[in-house]
């Protein structure tokens, strides 16, 4: 392989890698939930509400970190940022009240805001417009990867060693990976935009009149209102509500997450940019194509009862693994399952829109408010606003709003296709007339 293709490479290697392990820290909590409510006997409101602060001063600092990094070295700020939260993860040792948990949970949320802002467009540059969609998929799988892990490691430690060991467990890789960004070759900023700067595209006061970066901020802030609280409130739906154990929970959902979460981001980024040459909008489009189609399988997930019988007895002859017998699972899996791929399916063509709205001079600046602006719409409410409904009525009739944003998200995205800014597709501009 030439130099100037390992480089890139092996940079967005190392910080997918970073990436992932900012997901499993995110997602351990949610897997020792119950855990924690029964140590420190706090209600449903309270635990979503971790969540919600982390999320709190996630978005907070975001718009300070993304001036910083529109000036200075990018790859001094992610490591900076690695090594802070991960030593704030390993801090789980010493919180033994919930108001120290709560502490140490916001704390991380500063640290994470460091590396989220920046690196995507770390990676946005290091490959041509044309790959940008397919590329992100690839850094947008430890979403997925590094959810799913972050149950499966929850679910399987807690239960053996405490809810605190996943932690220390998920810390440690840290620590390397960040220092590891240090000896990455920082790519010039926007080497491969093919727009010209604007002042809608090129100034921060001109974000407030760029309706292609508006609408595709907007549409993931709802986006992220629904995913992040059905990633919090799953696990506990499946406990609570359908008699799963902790550990199945976490484990159901966390393979749920991983398998589409991986085939999700993948066909997301490939489908944008297969799409991008026909179509300026393809980003949005596919997105709010996801969207749509996740809310019927959605309602099925979440409040069809019953089961559904695999009849395996007749492989029984040919796999000797299997039993011989058939296999029964709750209707609300496959469902869950299915309505997963499609709220995933947004997660590369989205964030791809987004940088593409914007030029390259203010483009961390610009994620940063984005970032801000979904949080402090999306996740950071959702949480908090399903617990009080579930401690008033139930879990279930929590779960009536995340599938009420994604409806909204869908709306907003249909809309926004009009504004989609033509970018280079195998050489050319994609026909700024197309939509």
């Amino acid at each position: 392989m030439a130099q100037s293709e390992l480089q890139p490479r092996t940079a967005l290697i190392v910080l997918t890698a970073l990436n992932l392990l900012n997901y499993v820290d995110r997602s351990v909590l949610f897997a020792v939930q119950p855990l924690i409510q029964d140590q420190f006997r706090v209600t449903n409101a309270q635990i979503g509400y971790l969540t919600s602060a982390f999320l709190i001063f996630y978005a907070i600092a975001s718009p300070f970190v993304g001036p910083l990094a529109d000036r200075y070295s990018r790859k001094r700020i992610i490591a900076l940022g690695g090594i802070f939260w991960s030593a704030l993860t390993l801090l789980t040792a010493v919180t033994h009240t919930y108001t120290e948990l709560l502490i140490r949970h916001t704390l991380v949320g500063i640290g994470e805001a460091t590396f989220v802002t920046i690196a995507p467009t770390f990676v946005a540059d290091l490959f041509a417009e044309k790959k940008r969609g397919r590329i992100l998929g690839v850094f947008y799988l430890a979403i997925p990867v590094g959810s799913a892990a972050g149950y499966l490691l929850g679910g399987s430690l807690a239960s053996r060693h405490g809810w605190r060991s996943p932690f220390y467990v998920a810390a440690a890789p840290g620590f390397l990976l960040a220092l590891a960004v240090l000896f990455l070759n920082e790519p010039k900023r926007g080497q491969f935009d093919s727009l010209k700067e604007t002042p809608e595209r090129g100034t921060l006061l001109g974000l407030l009149r760029n309706p292609a970066f508006l609408t595709s901020t907007l549409g993931m802030a709802a986006m992220t209102f629904s995913l992040g609280g059905i990633q919090v409130w799953i696990p506990k739906f499946l406990f609570s509500d359908r008699g799963y154990t902790l550990e199945a929970a976490n484990f159901a959902f966390g393979i749920i997450i991983v398998v589409d979460g991986i085939l999700a981001a993948l066909a997301g980024g490939w489908l944008g940019d297969y799409l991008l040459p026909r179509m300026k909008s393809a980003y949005y489009f596919v997105s709010a194509i996801g969207m749509l189609l996740g809310i019927p399988v959605m309602i099925v997930a979440l409040f069809a009862k019953g089961s559904i019988t695999i009849p395996t007895r007749w492989l029984h002859h040919y796999l000797k693994l299997l039993p011989d017998a058939n296999f029964t699972m709750h209707w609300m899996i496959p469902a869950i399952g299915v309505a997963a791929f499609f709220l995933l399916l947004n997660t590369a063509p989205l964030n791809a829109a987004v940088i593409n709205s914007v030029g390259a001079n203010i483009r961390v600046t610009a994620l940063a408010v984005n970032i801000f602006v979904i949080h402090i719409l999306g996740d950071i409410p959702s949480p908090t606003m399903m617990g009080w409904v579930a401690d008033k009525r139930s879990l279930q009739a929590a779960f009536i709003l995340p599938v009420i944003a994604m409806g909204i998200s869908s709306a907003i995205l249909f809309y926004g296709m009009k504004f989609a800014p033509p970018v280079a597709s195998g050489g050319a501009l994609a026909e700024a007339g197309k939509t």
